[in-house]
């Protein structure tokens, strides 16, 4: 889970890492109000997008006013910054610039560690930086089990580059981003810029902090920083049911048991799919080992309220759970949408096999549920359920 800018400046303020004041509104009116509890001076109004160039698009000014405030919230507020839109501002307290540096530790999938990464050349052109003077931004490989310590942090600032005054300054600083990084489970954890004020101070201008959600039951407090207005709706309603949903943008739903098995099957439908106009799959849903009647109900509504459906495709290989279990769960599942006056009105494709594959499709076929189809393979299935989709766009 991405954070807002704000967002992560209060982690970082929990955490000791040095931050300035800021406040976050929503209208223009509140503005100068929310602005006059950081004191008099330079303002800074920084729109609150989760994506970078917020600087370059104009969600970024300078205010030394009251009336510059709310022209500049009232500006930035509504605007579109590559595809998002601002629905709040983050009022900063200014801070006179000496010298801008870069700092970041992420999760190093290829290497199976964790990396630091640490310039003294920070700001707006940091990935420019590394793609033309790569040997400006040092990477240095951090051990899960001894992370960045004292002597750690030292060769981090020494790799970076870092001028000799704020040395010290920037390896506590990193030694608490490293906290951050660690007590919030987080997999980024980015200052740009860290900042050297002419009085020599060293603060966290700028966060981005990204959350690995499969710790989020080690973290109730986290459940606040979901940005519930953005969220996909369906996606936020099959987390509530406890389903493995993601949303995409085509027309067969897929159901399945097993990331892999779904996986392959959105690329099967999306193959057969070419035959048909270009039909996609609309999502990915795993309801795992366990298909209850309960789940596959949910699953199945889930689906079903996407409006961009046309055909449902399950997809089921019977392991640990017998593919009669999975058919008796369908069969359930179908009374049971239609005990909460949600009956199943578009054409369903199911292909089982595996583990008493036989005596789940004779459950299906004896129970003659409307709309249902089966399919023995997985390719057939797929065309099937594209055809289908096809059809009832």
């Amino acid at each position: 889970m991405d954070l807002f800018e704000y967002q992560a400046r209060d982690l970082f303020a929990a955490h000791g890492v040095p931050v300035l004041g800021a406040v976050v509104v929503d209208t223009p009116e509140a503005a100068v109000d929310a602005a006059k509890s950081l004191g008099d001076g330079l303002k800074v109004v920084k729109a609150q997008v989760k994506i970078g160039g917020r600087g370059k698009a104009g969600g970024v000014k300078l205010a030394k006013t009251d009336e510059e405030l709310t022209e500049h919230a009232a500006a930035i507020l509504g605007m579109d910054i590559k595809g998002h839109t601002v629905h709040k501002v983050m009022i900063a307290e200014g801070a006179e610039i000496a010298e801008e540096y870069y700092f970041s530790v992420l999760l190093d999938r290829a290497n199976r560690t964790y990396l630091a990464m640490a310039s003294r050349e920070g700001g707006m052109e940091i990935e420019e930086l590394a793609v033309e003077r790569p040997e400006a931004l040092a990477r240095i490989p951090v051990d899960a089990l001894t992370g960045i310590d004292a002597a750690k942090a030292a060769e981090i600032v020494e790799a970076g580059k870092f001028p000799e005054d704020v040395k010290d300054q920037v390896a506590d600083v990193v030694q608490k981003l490293w906290q951050v990084f660690v007590a919030e489970d987080a997999l980024l954890v980015e200052v740009n810029p860290l900042v050297k004020t002419p009085d020599g101070k060293i603060i966290a201008l700028d966060g981005k902090v990204s959350l690995d959600e499969n710790a989020a039951f080690r973290h109730a407090s986290h459940e606040e920083l979901v940005d519930h207005a953005a969220a996909d709706p369906l996606e936020a309603k099959a987390k509530a049911k406890g389903l493995n949903y993601v949303k995409l943008d085509g027309e067969v739903g897929i159901i399945g048991n097993g990331a892999g098995l779904v996986m392959s099957t959105l690329d099967v439908v999306a193959y057969a799919g070419e035959n048909f106009g270009g039909t996609k799959p609309a999502n990915f849903l795993d309801i795992g080992g366990g298909a209850s009647a309960e789940v596959m109900a949910n699953g199945l509504e889930v689906i079903l309220s996407d409006p961009q459906v046309k055909s449902v495709f399950v997809n089921v290989f019977g392991g640990i759970t017998a593919c009669d279990a999975v058919a008796n769960g369908i069969v359930q599942a179908f009374q049971l949408l239609s005990d909460r006056g949600e009956a199943v009105t578009r054409p369903l494709v199911v292909r089982l096999d595996g583990n008493n594959a036989e005596l789940g499709r004779s459950i299906l076929t004896e129970a003659n549920l409307p709309l249902l189809e089966q399919v023995d393979t997985m390719d057939g299935a797929a065309s099937r359920a594209a055809e289908l989709a096809a059809q009832g766009a």
